[in-house]
């Protein structure tokens, strides 16, 4: 019988990878306190520390006005395709 992974929330994982930061415990006694494997927590660290800025970064104001134009653009021009398109539909079926 297969044995069923533990997953655990990121509160958890931060609260942990928080104390191996601080350095009060060795990531040995982080280990048998909550009991996981050292590796585990060494790898959870690994991750806060690599994509721990996104926590500070600001979603860029002028990049989204940007975009917001450029789809105003897009759905405007699709609007006129629409209208051309049934324009066409109907011209075209005195044709047939």
């Amino acid at each position: 019988m297969a044995k069923k992974r533990k997953q655990y929330s990121n509160e958890f994982k931060f609260k942990v990878v928080l104390e191996a930061i601080k350095g009060i415990k060795t990531i040995s006694q982080l280990a048998g306190d909550y009991n996981l494997h050292p590796t585990q927590i060494g790898n959870w660290k690994k991750q806060l520390l690599r994509e721990g800025s996104a926590v500070f970064a600001r979603p860029n104001s002028q990049a989204k006005r940007d975009r917001e134009t450029k789809e105003t653009e897009l759905y405007e021009q699709i609007g006129r395709l629409k209208m051309e398109l049934e324009w066409l539909k109907k011209k075209s079926a005195h044709f047939n």
